[in-house]
């Protein structure tokens, strides 16, 4: 069926949205893909929904290529599923979490690792229905505090998750591989820019797993990649290459007046130090015990590492009411040597030998020539500091780049996890029980759609690549009767051989505005009826490279179907 916008819902905007930031945020939304419900929640208006599931075939098509098995689990799940994991805690407020009228406790699902084994394990029984692969296009529901960016990071989402179910690790393996190669193919179908990075896996647990990143101005996630090798990962699965400590003897410690220097900048600039060379000692609560924390101080703590290493520890930073009743706490002057009671972690660029300036554990007063394991011992090497640019990559050693993208997939290989949290056994060859090891595969649906708009939008509007854009050809009558009757046809033509198509018939609509809506759409290829339409010439232009050429209406149907 050909679609007419004089009969589509469709209004299209001029002026940015008032609280948008990103580029896919202000065009989705003056396209009339989305409209917003209430934070975070988005309705997906007709040309949105057409574009919503462009994605999901592609991706129902790779993973039923891999021996996917399609099904549709509920949202609404009790909570004791996630209590039962740990995961109701490790959510915390990102939970919705509801009570039914008996007071059952309930949750809108995040993932559904919990449900999707129980399935496996009333479905499976022996290992002769293993493995398996499961997986669902559902939507999901994370209570964001602060949802931003339009559909990119919102509190309801489209997502396709996926689990593999084996009785080996080998098993798990093949399942993993299988997945990283349906990734490739679905996100180059969708025309991405994408690359795959190490990561880590939070709060989904497990051991190996990996991110696909679309590299954008928009994304909140950072990652590194070595221009030398084919070394990639997420800033938080970066590893630190620790240069080999100098020898020789250090001076003895000396404390050292320092009136008025309680952050690392101005006491490198009181004592005439580069910041590398003073000794940063960060307090954190880990349920609730004070931890101090040693990074040097041109660094930063990376405390979603740091969440990471002590997990399922609580961790939070001290308030000035933790430094009441404890004197050997001076704030800004705190010092590693001499804490009592205090567990100290550290960098592993704080190895022993190494000297340092740092806080004397007295007001205005800081030492020098502190050095580890003779003045100070570390109680456990964590790698939490935050990658800077330049930083050695681990794999060869050349200087790191750091760039922005937006999470499109993750891939985890999760173990026995969620299997030991629900016992999920079969029978082996041998007549005895094994535990099921799991895979977790997420493909983030809606922020597709979001993600690839920000990479393909220009300053005119959207431009969709073929694949998942909401029609092949848009074709735009210029505004007279004949060249409206002529665009019918050839939308009729274009329709009849296969080809998607938007008509724009809409009456009393300038041919200026409909070029504009035409750019904005974003569909790829744009044909105009217009001057020529009494000699039955057409105009046709591409969309992303602006390229046009004149043919006759046979030749251009004939072009555009082939």
């Amino acid at each position: 069926m050909v679609l007419r916008m004089s009969r589509l819902m469709l209004k299209t905007l001029r002026d940015d949205p008032a609280d948008a930031e990103t580029a896919s945020h202000k065009l989705l939304v003056r396209a009339g893909y989305v409209r917003r419900s209430s934070a975070g929640v988005w309705t997906w208006l007709p040309l949105g929904k057409r574009v919503l599931e462009n994605v999901s075939r592609v991706v129902r098509e790779e993973m039923d290529a891999i021996g996917g098995q399609e099904v549709l689990l509920p949202a609404l799940l009790p909570r004791e599923n996630y209590e039962a994991t740990g995961r109701a805690d490790e959510y915390g407020d990102l939970l919705f979490q509801l009570r039914d009228r008996k007071g059952a406790a309930y949750v809108l699902g995040p993932t559904h690792e919990e449900i999707f084994t129980q399935v496996v394990k009333d479905q499976s029984t022996s290992y002769k229905d293993l493995p398996v692969i499961l997986y669902q296009i559902q939507t999901k529901y994370r209570d964001e505090a602060r949802p931003r960016s339009g559909v990119l990071r919102g509190r309801e989402f489209q997502m396709k998750d996926s689990y593999s179910f084996d009785t080996t690790d080998e098993g798990l393996a093949e399942a993993y591989r299988l997945h990283r190669e349906a990734y490739i193919k679905i996100f180059s179908r969708l025309g991405f820019d994408f690359r795959i990075v190490s990561a880590v896996s939070g709060a989904m647990g497990g051991s190996a797993s990996e991110e696909f990143l679309a590299p954008a101005a928009a994304g909140e996630d950072t990652f590194a990649d070595c221009p030398a090798c084919d070394y990639a990962a997420n800033t938080e699965a970066v590893t630190t290459v620790v240069p080999p400590v100098e020898g020789g003897v250090h001076p003895p410690l000396e404390e050292v007046d320092t009136p008025d220097t309680p952050t690392i900048e101005t006491l490198a600039a009181h004592l005439g130090v580069p910041a590398s060379a003073t000794l940063k000692n960060l307090l954190v609560k880990v349920d609730g015990e004070i931890v101090a924390v040693g990074v040097p101080g041109d660094r930063e703590v990376d405390l979603g590492k740091l969440a990471e290493h002590l997990a399922p520890a609580e961790v939070e930073l001290v308030t000035a009411e933790d430094f009441t009743g404890r004197p050997d706490l001076v704030r800004g002057y705190v010092g590693p040597q001499g804490l009592t009671g205090v567990r100290y972690l550290a960098d592993p660029r704080v190895a022993a030998g190494t000297a340092w300036v740092t806080g004397a554990n007295k007001p205005d007063t800081h030492a020098r020539n502190v050095v580890c394991g003779r003045d100070f011992e570390v109680d456990e090497y964590l790698d939490v500091v935050t990658v800077q640019a330049g930083d050695p990559c681990p794999r060869c050693g050349a200087g790191l780049r750091l760039d922005r993208a937006i999470e499109i997939g993750h891939i985890f290989q999760l173990g026995r996890k969620y299997a030991d949290a629900f016992e999920l056994d079969v029978l082996g060859q041998n007549g005895k029980p094994v535990r099921v090891t799991m895979g977790s595969y997420g493909i983030g649906v809606s922020r597709a759609v979001a993600a690839l708009a920000e990479q393909t939008a220009d300053e005119k509007g959207l431009c969709w690549p073929r694949e998942i854009a909401p029609a092949d050809v848009h074709v735009v009558a210029a505004g007279k009767a004949l060249q409206t009757e002529l665009a019918l046809e050839v939308a009729e033509k274009l329709h009849a051989a296969g080809v998607r198509v938007i008509v724009d018939d809409r009456a009393g609509v300038s041919p200026g505005v409909k070029f504009t809506d035409a750019e904005l759409l974003g569909v790829p290829t744009i044909l105009v009826v217009g001057r020529g339409a009494a000699d039955g010439v057409v105009e046709v232009k591409d969309r992303r490279s602006g390229e046009r050429e004149e043919l006759s209406v046979g030749d251009a149907v004939s072009r555009l179907s082939a």
